[in-house]
């Protein structure tokens, strides 16, 4: 059941939350609380040997839930970012008990050694959700927050050091739907600075994304979906981009990289994908992500690109989008459950502060 179908989708697209009430507050909490309290299943990547293995509640004693990492951070964040944007949540002293139970000196120093154990872990994507969560928790005006900050700063400092050393110096972008996307990393790390007032990384982020993006022309979007993803490698390219130029340089720049959108087949990235695998195939749930995330995109697109060729039918397209990706992302299977509500927040709040800051 999906608790937005009576909701005008213009609501939806205002990426505002003065609308959201209890009920659904409550709704988009569920998901991600149980979750960050769900230790098994989980994924474990490599094994270094036959001998006794960690659990993930002792390897990652902050961020064990949620099947793995990277989706145990996000939650932290959708959660946090509720506490913030929604009065009197009704599930706050739950979320709060939560944390509290987990965010301690002597379990975020536990966080920060199993990065000098293995610096790649998570490297992009779980970084590019931890700089959002800590950016999160500067913004909320809360003795809480600002505990829960301090508290994971070490870890923090660390994820930007290693975005500084060994990220921001790749040498060309990873072009994937998925966990590996250079822009969607690039535009977090953005995101992170500009809200955070770290000038250097911004400088630096941006940098990187005009050695990687500027030169991009006539992009093959006709390519797109490949195979599970739940991003969309051309509009998060220019979602990122977006941030990156002023408007006249952007509108320059998308020219190029999207010359033609209105002629099969380069139209078919504005059509919402089907999902119709069978309900076993949980890793098709990507692509009801990837009809969320494409709206923020192309939500965010229209409107850095009002009386463009591309604003209206970006925005029409945005439409279409949130309403087939909210279709199905409530849903209560575990493979969709433990991530999606992340990305519907992102969604229904995406000019609520911390994202694409201006």
């Amino acid at each position: 059941m999906n608790p937005l179908a009576a909701v005008d989708t213009d609501v939806i697209l205002s990426g505002r939350s003065d609308w959201i009430g209890p009920d659904l507050a409550e709704t988009l909490s569920h998901h991600p609380l149980a979750s960050i309290e769900t230790e098994f299943p989980h994924h474990v990547r490599s094994m270094e040997s036959p001998e006794r293995n960690e659990r993930p509640r002792e390897r990652h004693p902050v961020f064990y839930g949620c099947y793995d990492w990277h989706s145990a951070v996000h939650s932290h964040w959708a959660l946090v970012r509720q506490l913030r944007l929604f009065d009197e949540h009704p599930r706050e002293s739950e979320i709060v008990g939560s944390f509290d139970s987990r965010f301690t000196e002597e379990n975020v120093e536990r966080e920060v050694e199993r990065f000098a154990e293995t610096e790649s872990f998570e490297k992009p994507y779980g970084w590019a959700w931890l700089l959002h969560l800590a950016s999160e928790l500067s913004l909320w005006d809360d003795r809480r927050a600002d505990g829960w900050g301090e508290l994971l700063e070490p870890l923090e400092e660390t994820i930007v050091d290693l975005v500084e050393s060994s990220f921001l110096t790749g040498e060309r972008p990873f072009r994937v739907g998925t966990h590996g996307n250079t822009a969607f990393a690039l535009h977090c790390v953005l995101d992170y600075a500009r809200t955070t007032s770290n000038d250097s990384l911004e400088s630096a982020a941006s940098a990187t994304a005009r050695k990687f993006y500027a030169d991009d022309r006539d992009y093959p979007v006709a390519y797109e979906p490949l195979g599970w993803d739940f991003l969309s490698p051309a509009l998060t390219e220019a979602d990122l981009m977006r941030r990156v130029y002023d408007r006249d340089e952007f509108v320059t720049w998308l020219d190029g990289f999207l010359p033609e959108l209105s002629a099969s087949p380069h139209e078919s990235i504005l059509d919402p994908v089907r999902v119709d695998a069978a309900p076993d195939e949980g890793v098709a749930l990507h692509l009801v992500g990837l009809n969320v995330s494409r709206a923020w995109c192309l939500a965010g697109l229209a409107d850095a690109l009002d009386g463009h060729r591309y604003g209206d039918p970006f925005e029409r397209s945005a439409r279409r989008h949130a309403e087939r990706g909210l279709e199905g992302a409530f849903t209560d299977d575990y493979a969709g459950s433990h991530w999606l509500s992340s990305f519907v927040l992102y969604l229904l709040t995406r000019t609520e502060g911390g994202i694409a800051p201006e």
